[in-house]
């Protein structure tokens, strides 16, 4: 898959709700710090009990998120995102992400997302709002899906 530019990254961050407040300068930073992952349908992105340093958005394709038993919990459409809760939390993951599809991933490490909060306190109000509207757990079966 051919990665995005940094200008389709740019474009990419402001359709997304944590960081649609932000203004064009600050998104194009942030679409700097961006890494572009290619994975192949059926690839493990990441295994339940990994450390956690990446949050992902999803910007071509689709990704499936399973319990410690490999139960369906979760099925993500391009433009949505997963791997947050556990930059905060400092805890390894607590779910399995698998590429349903194949899919173009657009990571964050966790200390280009931290600087980005530093920068632009916005960005963990975003965040927040985000799990505020979603509790008790935004991947659990019958909670509504981020759109």
């Amino acid at each position: 898959m051919k990665p995005f530019s940094l200008i389709e990254k740019t474009f990419f961050l402001k359709k997304q709700r944590l960081f649609a407040e932000l203004d064009f300068e600050l998104l194009l930073s942030i679409a700097e710090k961006l890494h572009d992952d290619d994975y192949d349908a059926q690839e493990k992105i990441f295994l339940c009990g990994q450390v956690a340093n990446r949050i992902y958005f999803i910007a071509i394709g689709s990704v499936q998120l399973f319990d410690e038993r490999m139960r369906l919990i979760a099925e993500l459409p391009a433009g949505d995102f997963f791997g947050d809760e556990s930059l905060f939390n400092e805890l390894p993951r607590s779910y399995t992400a698998v590429c349903k599809t194949d899919a173009l991933l657009l990571t964050l490490s966790r200390s280009h997302l931290l600087s980005t909060i530093s920068e632009c306190p916005s960005v963990a109000v975003s965040l927040l709002q985000i799990y505020a509207n979603n509790l008790p757990c935004r991947f659990m079966k019958g909670v509504p899906q981020l759109t």
